[in-house]
């Protein structure tokens, strides 16, 4: 894999981290390391998409951290689970899978001398 995507799966972790942060977070330092988490996610996904193509680069980002959250979700808080959510979500990680598959990298940006 290459080490770009690599980050995009890192930062898409920390989407998990930040997305469940938002939706529990209750004090100080959940609060604190819910930022931490937007902050080195955000980070990881623009310095990802200075390498790769942009909108596959987010469409990856978001997929994966929806699938995370859901797992998340269904795992540590027990969230309900019907079959459905699962099919759409196999197909939303299929959809990523597949485009992911299909992409090559950018040109790299030239600077003017």
């Amino acid at each position: 894999m290459n080490g770009q995507w690599l980050l995009v799966v890192i930062a898409a972790i920390f989407e998990v981290g930040w997305a469940t942060g938002l939706k529990y977070a209750n004090d100080f330092t959940t609060w604190t390391l819910t930022v931490i988490a937007i902050i080195v996610s955000f980070g990881l996904l623009i310095k990802s998409a200075m390498a790769l193509p942009t909108s596959t680069v987010y469409a990856v980002f978001v997929g994966l951290g929806t699938v995370g959250t859901v797992l998340v979700d269904i795992i540590f808080f027990s969230a309900p689970i019907n079959i459905w959510m699962l099919f759409f979500v196999a197909l939303l990680l299929v959809g990523v899978i597949g485009l992911k598959m299909v992409t090559g990298e950018k040109e790299p940006r030239r600077t003017p001398s």
